[in-house]
């Protein structure tokens, strides 16, 4: 009996475990795709762009990748400041048409902002709070209920604000919630993994500053959302890419350091007054680089609560405004710095944004040929060619399965209602590859969305399940984040509902559920037709 319970513990602790992956079997997996046979366009595509986003985890490496985004962080600001004197001093050097002036042009900006944004009212100081870490708060600790304690940092141009958020939610004031402010002097820039020469900066953000930006983010979304311009949906993009790539005319944009590039000027100059003051206070006008306190050209960086949804905003008024008076019709769909307009309006919208600061990504903006890209889809004469990337060494099993699972998908998917597709021996010879390392009763998925079980048409037996050790988080502080989720209506990742799981990489093995509504929309390689 003691032996059988010894045998069963054994085999609940090795179920477990991930299962790391020998190097032999890592490097086996980063040369397979990139050397897979095959020919044409979508082939061609994805053996560019399959290592295109990998990032060598060795520490020279990464100290190389975070040196270079810092500099051009740096010479972006250098932009910044010239942007900034330019907008100050402009009175006539502006020429869209020969008929509309600088002032013109700002001026109906300035009505397409203003009547989006809408009034300022004192509920706007109602944010939130994601699961990032703050000034004051490390990642292993930033789950939003920590954040509403009395430990908050806060810049001093915003600390006025907080007297005025317990008036409007005064069951602050009963918790306690802000009560207890360190006043600091800004955000602290970092950098997080982009590609193998250069990481991307973000700022971690003081918490109340954090708290109201979201506010903030939050109303533009849904103001946004009432003109048609839906921040909550990618597919509107990706969809109007495709149609893009096959009638031409549709042109897809794509921005440099967009978020990078917002100058404080500019939001000056297109937003109402009020509207630019709070937004200035709520800010962080400083950023904390490796020790040194930089004030800052640009309005708001990555990691500010309502960057996304500001140049969402601002671009829209932009384009819009061009369009007007181009007096050139057509569909304009915004998407943070993915912009898609009318192809015969593509010269002139590049131009404006240049002038206003931004510069065109030209390897990712297209206008003219076949081909679109937005949002993360990639056309070509209307056939989905969006490649996957390994951004990582494959290190644990579920790397394995992720890879196997996005190769299927992008052999098959694109083909959509067809039940059987026939694609080149070199793809299902090296997706049989990946599939045989890993373990059979873990086949049967349906979902090339997960990377705990392998998509097959086979019977499901079992997956993988991760765990982790529970957190304890304070009770009031879920309380006071579901009750501002509530009042922002908003959809929040940190669902206080949910239970509240350290990240790891550890997986035990569960019983698959049988799904065959899934299992028959499967689409299959030829071959696996017997």
């Amino acid at each position: 009996m003691q032996k059988h319970m010894r045998s069963k513990s054994r085999k609940r602790a090795m179920e477990n475990q991930n299962i790391a992956l020998d190097a032999s079997t890592s490097l086996q997996i980063f040369d397979l795709v990139s050397g897979m046979e095959g020919s044409g366009y979508k082939f061609d595509y994805l053996r560019d762009a399959y290592l295109s986003k990998y990032a060598d985890p060795a520490p020279d490496k990464s100290l190389e990748r975070r040196n270079a985004a810092i500099a051009k962080w740096k010479d972006t600001e250098l932009v910044n400041w010239v942007t900034n004197h330019r907008l100050m001093e402009t009175d006539g050097g502006f020429n869209l048409l020969p008929r509309v002036t600088f002032k013109r042009f700002v001026k109906h900006c300035q009505r397409i902002v203003a009547g989006i944004l809408g009034e300022l009212n004192d509920d706007l100081v109602v944010g939130g709070f994601s699961g990032g870490a703050s000034t004051s708060r490390r990642r292993t600790e930033s789950h939003p209920a920590f954040k509403y304690s009395d430990k908050a940092d806060v810049t001093d141009d915003a600390r006025i604000f907080v007297d005025l958020l317990h008036n409007v939610v005064p069951l602050f004031r009963t918790y306690g919630t802000f009560s207890d402010c360190k006043v600091v002097e800004g955000a602290v820039l970092f950098t997080v993994p982009k590609k193998n020469d250069i990481d991307r900066c973000a700022c971690k953000e003081p918490d109340i500053n954090m708290f109201l930006q979201k506010g903030v983010g939050a109303r533009i979304r849904r103001r946004l959302l009432f003109h048609g311009i839906n921040l909550n949906d990618q597919s509107i993009n990706r969809n109007l890419a495709r149609e893009g790539s096959i009638s031409g005319a549709l042109a897809t944009l794509d921005l440099s350091s967009a978020s990078d590039s917002i100058s404080i000027e500019l939001v000056r100059l297109l937003l109402p007054p009020l509207w630019f003051e709070y937004l200035n206070d709520i800010r962080s006008r400083r950023v904390i680089v490796d020790g040194e306190t930089v004030v800052t050209e640009m309005f708001s960086s990555m990691g500010n609560g309502f960057t996304f949804e500001l140049e969402s905003l601002l671009f829209y008024a932009i384009c819009k405004t061009v369009l007007y008076f181009e007096g050139i019709p057509g569909r304009l769909s915004v998407y943070g710095d993915d912009i898609i307009c009318p192809s015969r309006a593509y010269d002139m919208i590049v131009w404006c944004l240049n002038y206003f600061g931004f510069k065109t990504n030209e390897e990712k903006s297209f206008s003219t040929g076949p081909f679109r890209e937005s949002c993360g889809g990639h056309y070509h004469l209307g056939e989905d060619v969006t490649p996957f990337y390994l951004k990582r060494p494959a290190v644990w099993l579920t790397d394995l399965i992720r890879v196997a699972n996005q190769l299927r998908r992008w052999a098959l998917c694109p083909s959509y209602f067809l039940p059987v597709v026939v694609a080149e021996p070199g793809i299902y010879e090296t997706w049989c590859k990946l599939r045989d390392m890993v373990p059979q009763d873990l086949w049967g998925g349906s979902d090339y969305a997960l990377d705990t079980q392998l998509v097959t048409y086979d019977p499901p037996r079992r997956r993988l399940v991760r765990v982790g050790r529970k957190k304890d988080v304070p009770e009031t502080g879920r309380y006071l984040h579901w009750q501002s989720v509530n009042w922002n209506r908003m959809t929040d990742n940190n669902d206080p509902s949910r239970d509240v799981l350290e990240a790891s990489n550890r997986c035990r093995k569960r019983p698959a559920p049988v799904n065959w509504s899934d299992v028959t929309k499967l689409t299959l390689f030829a071959e696996e037709i017997g």
